[in-house]
């Protein structure tokens, strides 16, 4: 068993590449809720629902978030009686919005919630909530503190990033299956994929439960790198790094994990940080983890448990 912890499109399309090589029963994918939050009533899970639709094979491969071939028409409603547009809700994840607040409102738990969704949706493999509880990510900015979703798609990222606030994280409550997960006999590895360290990382790893795992765990922790070539390839990551005074770049991102991870997957055009980043005391995979279609996510995906089995043998390094 291999426990992906996911955030973001760079999750989805690992856990997409991870999925088609392992069976159900053998890797399971735990989501970042930090950046969920409530909009026009509804609850509203982003990177849960980029990880379910990539799964299901129904996201939308141009964007890597939302659903292929969605339509407008609610969106466009909304916008001709004045409401907010500023967050985009297709017709098609607009029903499963819908779907999941009514399932919360009537007290089902998230993780309860996810599983349906994703049963409904023919995903087999295990999406999990990092929290049954509500995380909610506040981004400290130059224009004060911001919610995440107000930073992230209302402003563009355009403030300056200060540091970051997790309400909500010292009481939350990991889903009974992902305790058991955790406490299996079975579990041979725990994978951190090329998500943003600060923002979809950085809340599952401060979920009390998982923060205990780490301080005593006996399997190793691999993660990709989320920078190629000084650059993230989704999202707001380096731009984070250097208004945070960190170096944009993959041994950047080993300074920031520390002792958290044991083996790191840097792509081919970082090889260059390789010997300074075992030099850190962690074993390095060097490949190709630019995800640009399905096949490449699996031959990351093969690459990577290729390299859980040789840190599992004590193997420093290939």
């Amino acid at each position: 068993m291999i426990l992906v912890l996911a955030g973001g499109v760079g999750g989805a399309r690992l856990a997409m590449g991870l999925a088609r090589v392992l069976s159900p029963g053998k890797a399971a994918f735990v989501v970042n809720t930090g950046d969920d939050f409530e909009h026009l009533g509804l609850t509203i899970c982003p990177d849960l629902d980029t990880v379910l639709y990539t799964l299901a094979g129904v996201h939308n491969p141009a964007t890597g978030w939302g659903r292929r071939d969605e339509t407008w028409s609610a969106l466009d409603t909304l916008a001709e009686l004045g409401g907010e547009t500023w967050f985009r809700l297709g017709d098609r994840d607009l029903a499963l919005h819908l779907l999941r607040t009514q399932a919360l409102r009537a007290r089902a738990p998230l993780s309860l919630v996810t599983r349906m969704l994703a049963r409904r949706l023919g995903v087999r493999h295990a999406i999990l909530p990092m929290s049954d509880t509500p995380v909610r990510t506040r981004v400290l900015t130059d224009r004060g503190e911001l919610a995440f979703q107000d930073y992230f798609v209302r402003l563009r990222c355009r403030p300056r990033v200060r540091g970051f606030r997790f309400a909500g994280i010292a009481r939350a409550q990991i889903p009974a299956r992902l305790a058991a997960l955790l406490a299996s006999p079975r579990l041979r590895a725990v994978v951190i994929a090329p998500s943003n360290p600060y923002v979809s990382v950085a809340p599952i790893l401060r979920v009390p439960a998982i923060k205990r795992w780490f301080a005593c765990r006996r399997v190793p922790v691999i993660a990709v790198s989320p920078i190629v070539g000084g650059a993230a390839l989704k999202g707001p990551a380096a731009k984070m790094m250097r208004e945070l005074g960190a170096q944009a770049s993959a041994l950047g991102v080993a300074r920031h994990y520390r002792t958290t991870v044991d083996g790191w997957v840097i792509d081919r055009a970082d090889a260059t940080c390789a010997p300074r980043i075992a030099a850190l005391g962690h074993a390095v995979c060097v490949t190709d983890t630019v995800m640009s279609d399905a096949r490449k996510s699996e031959h990351l995906a093969g690459e990577i448990i290729r390299f859980v089995h040789l840190l599992s043998r004590g193997r420093a390094s290939f």
